[in-house]
Protein backbone atom coordinates (compact mmCIF):
# COMPACT_ATOMS: atom_id res chain seq x y z
CA UNK A 1 0.00 0.00 0.00
CA UNK A 2 1.34 3.33 -0.69
CA UNK A 3 1.44 6.07 2.01
CA UNK A 4 0.59 9.79 1.62
CA UNK A 5 4.55 10.42 1.80
CA UNK A 6 5.14 7.95 -1.17
CA UNK A 7 3.11 10.27 -3.32
CA UNK A 8 0.87 9.04 -6.70
CA UNK A 9 3.53 7.58 -8.76
CA UNK A 10 4.42 5.02 -5.74
CA UNK A 11 0.52 3.81 -6.13
CA UNK A 12 1.07 2.26 -9.47
CA UNK A 13 2.93 -0.35 -8.10
CA UNK A 14 -0.34 -1.77 -6.32
CA UNK A 15 -1.73 -3.84 -9.25
CA UNK A 16 -4.97 -3.44 -8.10
CA UNK A 17 -4.59 0.10 -8.48
CA UNK A 18 -3.16 -0.13 -12.00
CA UNK A 19 -6.28 -2.18 -12.38
CA UNK A 20 -9.04 0.33 -10.86
CA UNK A 21 -6.99 2.96 -12.51
CA UNK A 22 -6.88 1.16 -16.28
CA UNK A 23 -10.97 1.82 -16.17
CA UNK A 24 -10.43 5.19 -15.40
CA UNK A 25 -8.68 5.65 -18.31
CA UNK A 26 -10.77 3.87 -20.58
CA UNK A 27 -14.10 5.86 -19.12
CA UNK A 28 -12.33 8.90 -19.25
CA UNK A 29 -10.85 9.07 -22.85
CA UNK A 30 -14.12 7.54 -24.28
CA UNK A 31 -15.77 10.38 -22.71
CA UNK A 32 -14.00 12.74 -24.13
CA UNK A 33 -13.33 11.62 -27.09
CA UNK A 34 -17.31 11.65 -27.47
CA UNK A 35 -17.83 14.88 -26.74
CA UNK A 36 -15.49 15.80 -29.40
CA UNK A 37 -17.43 13.30 -32.14
CA UNK A 38 -20.74 15.28 -30.46
CA UNK A 39 -19.77 18.28 -31.87
CA UNK A 40 -19.04 16.82 -35.21
CA UNK A 41 -22.60 15.66 -35.33
CA UNK A 42 -24.38 19.06 -34.48
CA UNK A 43 -22.54 20.27 -37.74
CA UNK A 44 -23.17 17.15 -39.61
CA UNK A 45 -27.19 17.23 -38.51
CA UNK A 46 -27.88 21.02 -38.47
CA UNK A 47 -28.56 20.73 -35.16
CA UNK A 48 -29.97 23.63 -32.73
CA UNK A 49 -28.66 24.74 -29.27
CA UNK A 50 -31.72 23.08 -27.48
CA UNK A 51 -31.21 19.89 -29.73
CA UNK A 52 -27.64 20.10 -28.99
CA UNK A 53 -28.31 20.10 -24.84
CA UNK A 54 -30.26 16.84 -25.11
CA UNK A 55 -27.25 15.54 -26.06
CA UNK A 56 -26.14 15.84 -22.22
CA UNK A 57 -29.70 15.34 -21.02
CA UNK A 58 -29.80 11.62 -22.60
CA UNK A 59 -26.65 10.60 -21.08
CA UNK A 60 -27.87 12.19 -17.79
CA UNK A 61 -31.82 10.88 -17.59
CA UNK A 62 -30.03 7.26 -17.92
CA UNK A 63 -28.06 7.70 -15.05
CA UNK A 64 -30.60 9.16 -12.95
CA UNK A 65 -32.89 5.90 -12.94
CA UNK A 66 -30.33 3.37 -12.39
CA UNK A 67 -27.74 5.40 -9.62
CA UNK A 68 -29.67 4.71 -6.53
CA UNK A 69 -30.45 0.74 -7.16
CA UNK A 70 -27.15 0.65 -8.73
CA UNK A 71 -25.29 1.82 -6.21
CA UNK A 72 -26.85 -0.32 -3.77
CA UNK A 73 -26.18 -3.10 -5.69
CA UNK A 74 -22.49 -2.54 -5.90
CA UNK A 75 -22.13 -2.04 -2.05
CA UNK A 76 -24.25 -5.84 -2.08
CA UNK A 77 -22.43 -7.32 -5.01
CA UNK A 78 -19.63 -8.54 -6.39
CA UNK A 79 -17.95 -5.29 -7.85
CA UNK A 80 -15.24 -6.62 -10.08
CA UNK A 81 -17.87 -8.18 -12.36
CA UNK A 82 -19.72 -5.03 -12.93
CA UNK A 83 -16.55 -3.30 -14.02
CA UNK A 84 -16.56 -6.10 -16.43
CA UNK A 85 -19.68 -5.34 -17.50
CA UNK A 86 -19.39 -1.69 -17.92
CA UNK A 87 -16.39 -2.21 -20.12
CA UNK A 88 -18.13 -4.75 -22.38
CA UNK A 89 -20.65 -2.22 -22.11
CA UNK A 90 -18.42 0.85 -23.29
CA UNK A 91 -17.53 -1.14 -26.34
CA UNK A 92 -20.95 -2.31 -27.46
CA UNK A 93 -21.49 2.11 -27.25
CA UNK A 94 -18.61 2.28 -29.49
CA UNK A 95 -20.30 0.02 -32.05
CA UNK A 96 -23.41 2.04 -31.77
CA UNK A 97 -21.79 5.36 -32.45
CA UNK A 98 -19.87 4.29 -35.75
CA UNK A 99 -23.26 3.11 -36.97
CA UNK A 100 -25.31 6.06 -36.20
CA UNK A 101 -26.57 8.14 -39.65
CA UNK A 102 -29.14 10.17 -37.58
CA UNK A 103 -29.45 12.78 -34.69
CA UNK A 104 -32.11 10.33 -33.15
CA UNK A 105 -29.70 7.20 -33.47
CA UNK A 106 -27.23 9.86 -31.31
CA UNK A 107 -29.82 10.36 -28.66
CA UNK A 108 -30.27 6.35 -28.10
CA UNK A 109 -26.58 5.54 -28.20
CA UNK A 110 -26.44 8.57 -25.32
CA UNK A 111 -28.12 6.68 -23.26
CA UNK A 112 -26.40 3.35 -23.51
CA UNK A 113 -23.51 5.42 -22.84
CA UNK A 114 -25.02 6.85 -19.62
CA UNK A 115 -25.71 3.60 -18.30
CA UNK A 116 -22.19 2.52 -18.86
CA UNK A 117 -20.42 5.44 -17.34
CA UNK A 118 -22.20 5.02 -14.54
CA UNK A 119 -21.78 1.63 -13.82
CA UNK A 120 -17.59 2.44 -14.47
CA UNK A 121 -17.51 5.25 -12.45
CA UNK A 122 -19.62 4.60 -9.49
CA UNK A 123 -17.99 0.98 -9.27
CA UNK A 124 -14.54 1.85 -9.71
CA UNK A 125 -14.65 5.21 -7.08
CA UNK A 126 -16.53 2.93 -4.72
CA UNK A 127 -13.94 0.05 -4.86
CA UNK A 128 -10.90 2.71 -4.80
CA UNK A 129 -12.22 4.52 -1.50
CA UNK A 130 -12.88 1.16 0.00
CA UNK A 131 -9.15 -0.52 -0.49
CA UNK A 132 -7.33 2.35 0.02
CA UNK A 133 -5.98 2.72 3.50
CA UNK A 134 -7.97 5.49 5.62
CA UNK A 135 -4.50 7.77 6.02
CA UNK A 136 -4.32 8.13 2.06
CA UNK A 137 -7.64 7.80 0.66
CA UNK A 138 -7.35 11.66 -0.36
CA UNK A 139 -4.34 10.26 -2.26
CA UNK A 140 -5.91 7.28 -3.87
CA UNK A 141 -9.11 8.72 -4.98
CA UNK A 142 -7.22 12.03 -6.29
CA UNK A 143 -4.77 9.57 -8.15
CA UNK A 144 -7.60 7.89 -9.59
CA UNK A 145 -8.47 10.98 -11.06
CA UNK A 146 -5.75 12.30 -11.65
CA UNK A 147 -5.68 8.71 -14.23
CA UNK A 148 -9.21 9.84 -15.66
CA UNK A 149 -7.80 13.03 -16.42
CA UNK A 150 -4.79 12.24 -18.03
CA UNK A 151 -7.18 10.04 -20.14
CA UNK A 152 -9.62 12.53 -20.64
CA UNK A 153 -6.43 14.55 -21.70
CA UNK A 154 -5.30 12.00 -24.40
CA UNK A 155 -9.11 11.31 -25.67
CA UNK A 156 -9.04 15.55 -26.57
CA UNK A 157 -5.98 15.50 -27.85
CA UNK A 158 -5.91 12.01 -29.58
CA UNK A 159 -9.16 11.40 -30.06
CA UNK A 160 -9.76 15.17 -31.84
CA UNK A 161 -6.53 14.24 -34.29
CA UNK A 162 -8.04 11.03 -34.98
CA UNK A 163 -11.96 12.09 -35.78
CA UNK A 164 -10.15 14.76 -37.83
CA UNK A 165 -7.79 12.77 -39.85
CA UNK A 166 -9.69 9.15 -39.79
CA UNK A 167 -13.37 9.63 -38.77
CA UNK A 168 -15.81 8.06 -36.53
CA UNK A 169 -15.00 4.16 -37.77
CA UNK A 170 -11.24 4.12 -37.00
CA UNK A 171 -11.74 6.32 -33.74
CA UNK A 172 -14.09 4.52 -32.32
CA UNK A 173 -11.99 0.73 -32.82
CA UNK A 174 -9.00 2.75 -31.17
CA UNK A 175 -11.00 3.35 -28.45
CA UNK A 176 -12.37 -0.24 -28.09
CA UNK A 177 -8.89 -1.60 -28.30
CA UNK A 178 -8.19 0.30 -25.02
CA UNK A 179 -11.20 -0.46 -22.98
CA UNK A 180 -10.57 -3.93 -23.90
CA UNK A 181 -7.40 -3.74 -22.38
CA UNK A 182 -8.63 -2.60 -19.04
CA UNK A 183 -10.75 -5.60 -19.42
CA UNK A 184 -8.03 -7.55 -19.07
CA UNK A 185 -6.23 -5.57 -16.42
CA UNK A 186 -9.20 -5.97 -14.18
CA UNK A 187 -9.54 -9.40 -15.28
CA UNK A 188 -6.27 -10.24 -13.96
CA UNK A 189 -5.39 -8.10 -11.09
CA UNK A 190 -8.34 -6.98 -8.88
CA UNK A 191 -9.24 -9.34 -5.98
CA UNK A 192 -12.53 -11.34 -6.58
CA UNK A 193 -15.20 -9.29 -4.50
CA UNK A 194 -13.06 -5.96 -3.86
CA UNK A 195 -14.86 -3.59 -1.43
CA UNK A 196 -17.22 -3.51 1.10
CA UNK A 197 -20.09 -6.66 1.00
CA UNK A 198 -22.93 -4.83 3.38
CA UNK A 199 -25.70 -7.48 4.77
CA UNK A 200 -28.78 -7.05 2.68
CA UNK A 201 -30.90 -8.33 5.94
CA UNK A 202 -29.58 -5.87 8.06
CA UNK A 203 -30.31 -2.87 6.18
CA UNK A 204 -32.30 -2.34 3.19
CA UNK A 205 -31.47 0.23 0.43
CA UNK A 206 -34.28 2.49 1.97
CA UNK A 207 -32.79 2.23 4.80
CA UNK A 208 -29.56 2.93 4.11
CA UNK A 209 -30.37 6.29 1.91
CA UNK A 210 -32.38 7.37 4.73
CA UNK A 211 -29.42 6.80 6.91
CA UNK A 212 -27.45 8.85 4.85
CA UNK A 213 -29.11 11.48 4.30
CA UNK A 214 -29.82 11.78 7.96
CA UNK A 215 -26.23 13.01 7.99
CA UNK A 216 -25.73 16.53 7.77
CA UNK A 217 -22.61 16.69 5.75
CA UNK A 218 -24.54 14.21 3.40
CA UNK A 219 -27.49 16.67 2.58
CA UNK A 220 -24.81 19.57 2.47
CA UNK A 221 -23.11 17.39 -0.43
CA UNK A 222 -25.99 16.21 -2.38
CA UNK A 223 -27.72 19.93 -2.52
CA UNK A 224 -24.52 21.40 -3.56
CA UNK A 225 -24.18 19.06 -6.69
CA UNK A 226 -27.99 19.74 -7.77
CA UNK A 227 -26.96 22.99 -8.52
CA UNK A 228 -23.30 22.60 -9.60
CA UNK A 229 -24.48 19.85 -11.95
CA UNK A 230 -26.50 22.62 -13.80
CA UNK A 231 -23.63 24.73 -14.57
CA UNK A 232 -20.71 22.17 -14.86
CA UNK A 233 -23.19 20.14 -17.48
CA UNK A 234 -23.99 22.80 -19.75
CA UNK A 235 -19.81 23.62 -19.64
CA UNK A 236 -19.08 20.34 -20.56
CA UNK A 237 -21.76 20.15 -23.48
CA UNK A 238 -21.32 23.09 -25.22
CA UNK A 239 -17.89 24.13 -25.03
CA UNK A 240 -16.84 21.84 -27.76
CA UNK A 241 -19.56 22.39 -29.53
CA UNK A 242 -18.96 26.54 -29.42
CA UNK A 243 -15.75 26.24 -30.54
CA UNK A 244 -16.52 23.90 -33.64
CA UNK A 245 -20.05 26.29 -34.53
CA UNK A 246 -19.28 29.65 -33.22
CA UNK A 247 -17.63 30.60 -36.63
CA UNK A 248 -14.31 30.39 -35.34
CA UNK A 249 -12.45 28.47 -37.80
CA UNK A 250 -11.82 25.51 -35.41
CA UNK A 251 -11.25 22.17 -36.62
CA UNK A 252 -12.12 19.43 -34.56
CA UNK A 253 -8.47 18.70 -33.72
CA UNK A 254 -8.11 22.35 -32.52
CA UNK A 255 -11.40 21.40 -30.67
CA UNK A 256 -9.35 18.52 -28.84
CA UNK A 257 -6.33 21.22 -27.89
CA UNK A 258 -9.01 23.07 -26.59
CA UNK A 259 -10.48 20.76 -24.23
CA UNK A 260 -6.90 19.50 -23.49
CA UNK A 261 -6.47 23.02 -21.07
CA UNK A 262 -8.42 22.06 -18.44
CA UNK A 263 -7.35 17.68 -18.71
CA UNK A 264 -3.63 19.34 -18.53
CA UNK A 265 -4.32 21.49 -15.24
CA UNK A 266 -6.27 19.00 -13.72
CA UNK A 267 -3.88 16.02 -14.94
CA UNK A 268 -0.87 17.78 -13.47
CA UNK A 269 -2.52 18.96 -10.06
CA UNK A 270 -5.05 16.58 -8.84
CA UNK A 271 -2.72 14.12 -7.26
CA UNK A 272 -1.15 16.54 -5.38
CA UNK A 273 -4.33 18.21 -4.11
CA UNK A 274 -5.75 14.55 -3.10
CA UNK A 275 -2.60 14.99 -0.68
CA UNK A 276 -2.81 17.84 0.66
CA UNK A 277 -6.28 17.41 1.60
CA UNK A 278 -5.39 14.19 3.48
CA UNK A 279 -2.70 16.09 5.20
CA UNK A 280 -4.92 19.63 5.82
CA UNK A 281 -8.09 18.29 6.60
CA UNK A 282 -11.07 20.63 6.31
CA UNK A 283 -12.13 19.09 2.70
CA UNK A 284 -15.39 21.09 2.50
CA UNK A 285 -13.14 24.24 2.53
CA UNK A 286 -11.36 22.58 -1.13
CA UNK A 287 -14.89 21.95 -1.74
CA UNK A 288 -15.99 25.69 -1.78
CA UNK A 289 -12.29 26.69 -3.30
CA UNK A 290 -13.17 24.30 -6.08
CA UNK A 291 -16.60 25.49 -6.68
CA UNK A 292 -15.82 29.41 -7.27
CA UNK A 293 -13.23 28.90 -9.38
CA UNK A 294 -14.90 26.98 -11.73
CA UNK A 295 -17.54 30.26 -12.02
CA UNK A 296 -14.87 32.33 -12.90
CA UNK A 297 -13.67 29.99 -15.23
CA UNK A 298 -17.06 29.39 -16.88
CA UNK A 299 -17.76 33.10 -17.46
CA UNK A 300 -14.73 33.43 -19.06
CA UNK A 301 -15.45 31.21 -21.78
CA UNK A 302 -17.65 33.69 -24.19
CA UNK A 303 -15.02 36.14 -24.07
CA UNK A 304 -13.71 33.88 -26.79
CA UNK A 305 -15.54 36.61 -29.11
CA UNK A 306 -13.53 39.33 -28.34
CA UNK A 307 -10.18 36.87 -28.40
CA UNK A 308 -8.84 38.53 -31.68
CA UNK A 309 -8.60 41.84 -29.74
CA UNK A 310 -5.85 40.36 -28.10
CA UNK A 311 -4.51 36.91 -29.21
CA UNK A 312 -2.83 36.84 -32.79
CA UNK A 313 -3.88 33.40 -35.43
CA UNK A 314 -1.04 31.34 -35.16
CA UNK A 315 0.24 28.60 -37.32
CA UNK A 316 1.92 25.38 -36.40
CA UNK A 317 3.12 23.28 -38.70
CA UNK A 318 -0.18 23.03 -40.86
CA UNK A 319 -2.62 23.38 -38.01
CA UNK A 320 -4.28 26.87 -37.40
CA UNK A 321 -4.97 28.50 -33.98
CA UNK A 322 -7.54 31.11 -34.61
CA UNK A 323 -7.59 33.64 -31.24
CA UNK A 324 -10.18 32.15 -30.08
CA UNK A 325 -8.41 28.85 -29.06
CA UNK A 326 -6.38 30.90 -26.61
CA UNK A 327 -9.36 32.25 -25.27
CA UNK A 328 -10.90 28.70 -24.59
CA UNK A 329 -8.05 27.11 -23.58
CA UNK A 330 -7.32 29.68 -20.87
CA UNK A 331 -10.38 29.30 -19.71
CA UNK A 332 -10.80 25.42 -19.73
CA UNK A 333 -7.67 25.65 -18.09
CA UNK A 334 -8.97 27.47 -15.20
CA UNK A 335 -12.01 24.82 -15.16
CA UNK A 336 -9.24 22.02 -14.67
CA UNK A 337 -7.29 23.83 -11.55
CA UNK A 338 -11.00 23.91 -10.11
CA UNK A 339 -11.59 20.73 -10.49
CA UNK A 340 -8.49 19.55 -9.13
CA UNK A 341 -9.72 21.76 -6.00
CA UNK A 342 -13.16 20.12 -5.53
CA UNK A 343 -13.23 16.35 -6.65
CA UNK A 344 -10.66 14.76 -4.46
CA UNK A 345 -12.05 16.48 -0.99
CA UNK A 346 -16.04 15.49 -2.67
CA UNK A 347 -15.33 12.19 -3.18
CA UNK A 348 -13.47 11.48 -0.01
CA UNK A 349 -15.91 13.37 1.92
CA UNK A 350 -18.93 10.93 0.51
CA UNK A 351 -16.66 7.97 1.13
CA UNK A 352 -16.22 8.33 4.71
CA UNK A 353 -19.91 9.28 5.02
CA UNK A 354 -20.77 6.11 3.14
CA UNK A 355 -18.39 3.90 5.50
CA UNK A 356 -20.28 4.33 8.89
CA UNK A 357 -23.35 2.54 7.20
CA UNK A 358 -20.84 0.03 5.05
CA UNK A 359 -22.42 1.82 1.74
CA UNK A 360 -19.48 3.10 0.10
CA UNK A 361 -21.75 2.84 -3.26
CA UNK A 362 -24.58 4.03 -2.04
CA UNK A 363 -23.13 7.51 -0.84
CA UNK A 364 -21.48 7.72 -4.18
CA UNK A 365 -24.68 7.10 -5.78
CA UNK A 366 -26.43 9.85 -4.08
CA UNK A 367 -23.68 12.06 -5.23
CA UNK A 368 -24.35 10.94 -8.87
CA UNK A 369 -27.95 10.96 -8.73
CA UNK A 370 -27.99 14.55 -7.41
CA UNK A 371 -25.72 15.86 -10.46
CA UNK A 372 -27.96 14.13 -12.47
CA UNK A 373 -30.75 16.55 -11.84
CA UNK A 374 -28.70 19.79 -13.19
CA UNK A 375 -27.37 17.23 -15.38
CA UNK A 376 -31.14 16.49 -16.81
CA UNK A 377 -31.60 20.63 -16.74
CA UNK A 378 -29.01 22.02 -17.73
CA UNK A 379 -27.55 21.54 -20.83
CA UNK A 380 -31.12 21.77 -22.51
CA UNK A 381 -32.18 25.30 -20.40
CA UNK A 382 -29.07 26.89 -21.45
CA UNK A 383 -29.24 25.48 -25.20
CA UNK A 384 -32.57 27.56 -25.03
CA UNK A 385 -31.60 30.52 -23.22
CA UNK A 386 -28.13 30.88 -25.85
CA UNK A 387 -31.15 30.60 -28.70
CA UNK A 388 -33.50 32.86 -27.19
CA UNK A 389 -30.80 35.61 -26.41
CA UNK A 390 -26.82 35.28 -26.98
CA UNK A 391 -23.79 33.33 -25.57
CA UNK A 392 -23.32 35.40 -22.95
CA UNK A 393 -26.30 34.99 -21.22
CA UNK A 394 -25.84 31.47 -21.39
CA UNK A 395 -22.94 30.53 -20.14
CA UNK A 396 -23.20 33.60 -17.55
CA UNK A 397 -26.14 32.31 -16.46
CA UNK A 398 -24.45 28.74 -16.16
CA UNK A 399 -21.72 30.82 -13.89
CA UNK A 400 -24.31 32.38 -11.43
CA UNK A 401 -25.75 28.79 -10.90
CA UNK A 402 -22.10 28.02 -10.04
CA UNK A 403 -21.69 30.84 -7.29
CA UNK A 404 -25.22 29.77 -5.75
CA UNK A 405 -24.47 26.37 -5.22
CA UNK A 406 -21.12 27.26 -3.54
CA UNK A 407 -22.98 29.64 -1.17
CA UNK A 408 -25.69 27.21 -0.42
CA UNK A 409 -22.91 24.96 0.31
CA UNK A 410 -21.17 27.21 2.37
CA UNK A 411 -23.88 27.63 4.75
CA UNK A 412 -25.78 24.68 5.42
CA UNK A 413 -22.58 22.29 5.78
CA UNK A 414 -21.63 20.90 9.03
CA UNK A 415 -19.35 18.30 10.30
CA UNK A 416 -20.85 15.35 12.63
CA UNK A 417 -19.40 12.73 14.96
CA UNK A 418 -19.70 9.45 13.83
CA UNK A 419 -22.78 7.45 13.97
CA UNK A 420 -23.22 4.98 17.44
CA UNK A 421 -22.15 1.35 16.67
CA UNK A 422 -25.81 0.02 16.51
CA UNK A 423 -26.72 2.42 14.15
CA UNK A 424 -24.64 0.98 11.80
CA UNK A 425 -25.33 -2.54 9.93
CA UNK A 426 -22.74 -5.34 11.15
CA UNK A 427 -20.23 -6.89 9.22
CA UNK A 428 -20.28 -10.29 7.44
Amino acid sequence: MASTSGGSLRLFRNREFVALASTAFARSQAYSTILIALALYAELFGTTSTVEGLFGTVFAVAQLFIVLPLGRYIDTSNSKRLLLVGLGLNVAVFVGFAMVDTVEHVLLVRLLQGVGASLLWLTGGAVTGEIAPDEARGLWLGTYNQVGAFSSLAGDLVGGVLLYTVGFTWTYAALSLVTVGAFVSVLLFLRDDPGGQADTEESTGIETYRKLLGRKAIRALVLFRLTFGFGKMAVIVFVPIYAKTGGFGITAAVVGGIMAGGKLTKALTQGYVGDLTDRIGRRHHFVLAGALVYALGTALIPLAEYASLVFPTVTLQGLVLPPAFFALFGAYAVLGIADSLRLPASMALFVEEGEHFDAVAGSLSLRSIAWKVGQIVGPVTVGAVWDATSVFAAFWIAAGMLVFAAVTFAVSFGVEPAPEAGAVPADD
